[in-house]
C-alpha cells in the first residue's frame, strides 16, 4: 500500500536541498536548530505581505547568512531601505552575541509556478469568500501561462460551507510523484474561513 511523504524531503540529496546549510558541534546542534526555527518562525509571522516563498539560512564560524526567496522584495527593503534595517535589528535579537548577521534578497521572478506562493493565493481566495473551484481554476490558469508539464491541486475542508468535510482535487497535465529526478515543488497553505480551517496543497511538475 503507497504511503503519502513530502515530495520535497523525498528528494533531498537528488534534485533538491535542505534550508538549512551548516555543521555543529553535538552539544550545540540544538540550540543553531531552534534557533533556525525562531528566525523563520519570526519572519514568516512578520512579513506576510511580502510574499516569501523560501528561507535559506547558512551558517559559517560566526557568519549567518538569510537569503530571502521573495515575489515583492520592495516590502521587505521598504522606504529608502528602513525595512531591512528595522528586520536585520530583530532577527540579530534572536542570535548569539558573537553572530554577525548579512541578509540576501532573491527576486522570485515567476510567482505563478512557485508552490508556496501558488498556496498562499488559493488560500487568500479562499479567504475572501471565493468559491474552491474558482479559486482552484484561477491557479491553474496562472500556472499554466509558464508552459509546466503539470500541476495538482488539493483542497479539503467544509468546502464552500457544506456541511461535511471533503477532499476535491484537479490536476492538469503529468504530475509523477514517485520519479525521484522529477523536478517537483510542493507546498501547503491554511485558509482560516468562517466555516472552519481549509487546507490546500500544491504540487507542480517543472520537468
Amino acid at each position: 500500500m503507497g504511503q503519502k511523504i513530502n515530495p520535497l524531503s523525498f528528494r533531498l540529496g537528488i534534485n533538491k536541498l535542505h534550508h538549512s546549510s551548516w555543521f555543529a558541534r553535538p552539544q550545540s546542534y540544538t540550540a543553531i536548530l531552534q534557533e533556525d526555527k525562531k528566525i523563520r518562525d519570526y519572519i514568516f509571522t512578520n512579513l506576510l505581505r511580502a510574499s516569501i516563498s523560501r528561507i535559506q539560512i547558512n551558517r559559517q564560524f560566526n557568519q549567518v547568512e538569510l537569503q530571502l526567496h521573495t515575489s515583492r522584495p520592495g516590502v521587505i527593503i521598504g522606504r529608502s531601505g528602513t525595512g531591512i534595517d528595522s528586520l536585520k535589528r530583530n532577527v540579530k535579537n534572536l542570535l548569539s552575541k558573537q553572530s554577525q548577521l548579512k541578509i540576501n534578497i532573491i527576486d522570485v521572478t515567476n510567482p505563478d509556478i512557485d508552490a508556496v506562493l501558488l498556496a498562499c493565493f488559493i488560500s487568500q481566495q479562499l479567504e475572501s469568500r471565493t468559491t474552491f473551484k474558482r479559486a482552484v481554476r484561477q491557479a491553474i490558469q496562472r500556472a499554466q501561462k509558464s508552459d509546466i508539464p503539470g500541476i495538482k491541486i488539493q483542497v479539503s475542508g467544509r468546502l464552500n460551507g457544506a456541511e461535511i468535510a471533503r477532499t476535491e482535487w484537479i490536476r492538469e497535465g503529468r504530475v509523477p510523484l514517485q520519479t525521484l529526478k522529477a523536478d517537483l515543488d510542493y507546498a501547503t497553505s491554511s485558509a482560516y474561513t468562517s466555516f472552519g480551517v481549509v487546507g490546500v496543497k500544491v504540487w507542480i511538475f517543472k520537468g
